[in-house]
């Protein structure tokens, strides 16, 4: 053993102290595992007198002056953000420091640029808790399943907005109802926007389609639906036929026409989905995550657990700041993500996906057939009918086949002109349907 690597820390949060705990705590089994003693140097935070159970000597609000000491050898940055992360760890790759970083939306925003100077300055960028928290995600990604092609990554990424489907599964609670219930145990934020609308989910998801795809992926490239329009009688709908309500981050390879891989595309989406209770992911209740992942070779694989929270979060980071420091040791940075295939990513509206319609009707004769003409004149077939209802009114659930989004979207549309609909009650995208 020879001298200490020694960590700077941004950040000393959430998840921040509790890196600085397990780094203190599992200094032996560190040490073991990577060859050599790992020490915090500093720590930038802004308000060094918030942290009093931290010591002293340790704080600073002087992060760039931190992270470009020469005695500092790793950068672990939880502020979160886009600025001064990303100034901070452009600053710590030109300085030959590698970086474990925690933040989904710098990443989301800007991980080619970033990628792209770690890779000039030989060193690490890795963020395995960007993504799903404890879980294991980004790395088999990256490593596992580098030999084989991913066709489909689905998952539940937001635990926030998870906790709140589930619920009102649960006890056929509303919206609000559900979300209150989750602010009050500390499930939600007290501005729950980025969580419910699914900036959050969307985030995460181009991190995903950016590593399955080797294609470059950026937050704004993703088709973004929250949860707050979901009803209770759209969970209801849904229950009705075998389904539970789910917010999907959906990232897939369509193949090209005539099967040309050449003309592939990637489509990313994320918005609220009926899925089957038969499917493993509608089993996935609570605040946890889980990713369900579909390649050539390997088949169906899902990854499960706690997807956020200080401690399972920093987990992730330390299983990154381990590599990273073994890398280091070794003289050579590891495998970083790769862009090769830069496939165009698909419009929403050109993604094939599938509706489930509830309408209110006027129950005479010629409805159902007047109503069915307008799905054909948009070139979208019907899977399944159903119809109930007694006296003067009805109520039409219809599935449809795959279609375009764009043509599912301007039946709805047409549909709420029609005199014969009183009300589209309920739609809803569904995955998974046979």
């Amino acid at each position: 053993m020879t001298a200490p690597l020694r960590v700077a820390l941004l950040g000393c949060g959430t998840v921040g102290s509790q890196v600085l705990r397990l780094i203190s705590e599992q200094s032996d089994d560190l040490t073991a595992r990577i060859g050599r003693r790992v020490e915090v140097a500093g720590i930038a935070v802004r308000r060094p007198a918030h942290h009093a159970d931290v010591p002293a000597d340790l704080l600073t609000t002087d992060a760039h002056a931190l992270v470009t000491r020469d005695d500092v050898d790793l950068v672990v940055e939880v502020i979160g953000g886009i600025e001064p992360a990303r100034t901070l760890m452009l600053a710590a790759f030109e300085a030959g420091k590698s970086v474990v970083s925690a933040n989904k939306a710098l990443l989301a925003e800007d991980g080619v640029a970033l990628h792209a100077a770690a890779a000039k300055a030989g060193v690490d960028l890795y963020y395995e808790a960007a993504v799903a928290g404890a879980i294991p995600l980004l790395r088999p990604l990256r490593e596992s399943l580098a030999g084989d092609q991913i066709r489909r990554v689905v998952g539940i990424v937001n635990g926030t907005t998870n906790y709140i489907l589930s619920r009102m599964a649960e006890t056929g609670a509303g919206f609000a109802e559900a979300l209150a219930e989750a602010t009050e145990l500390g499930y939600a934020e007290a501005d729950p926007t980025a969580d419910v609308d699914g900036f959050d989910a969307a985030a995460k998801a181009a991190i995903l389609a950016s590593l399955a795809f080797h294609t470059p992926v950026t937050a704004s490239d993703v088709h973004r639906e929250g949860i707050s329009a979901v009803s209770a009688t759209d969970v209801a709908r849904a229950a009705e036929i075998g389904c539970t309500v789910k917010l999907l981050a959906i990232c897939e390879r369509v193949t090209g026409p005539n099967g040309d891989a050449m003309s592939d595309t990637v489509a990313v989406r994320v918005h609220p989905a009926m899925i089957p209770t038969s499917h493993p992911l509608a089993a996935v209740g609570g605040a946890f995550n889980a990713v369900f992942v579909e390649a050539e070779a390997a088949g169906q694989l899902m990854f499960y657990g706690q997807g956020a929270g200080g401690e399972p979060t920093a987990s992730a980071v330390l299983g990154d700041l381990v590599a990273v420091a073994r890398n280091r040791l070794a003289g050579a940075a590891g495998q970083s993500s790769t862009g090769y295939a830069n496939l165009a990513v698909r419009p929403m509206d050109e993604t094939p996906t599938r509706y489930h319609v509830s309408l209110d009707v006027a129950d005479k004769p010629g409805v159902l057939a007047t109503v069915a003409h307008e799905f054909a004149v948009h070139d979208v077939s019907i899977s399944t009918v159903r119809q109930d209802g007694s006296g003067d009114a009805a109520t039409l659930v219809i599935v449809t086949h795959s279609a375009p989004d764009a043509a599912l979207s301007a039946t709805i549309a047409a549909l709420r002109d029609m005199p014969a609909v009183r009300g589209v009650t309920s739609v809803l995208r569904v995955e998974g349907l046979s």
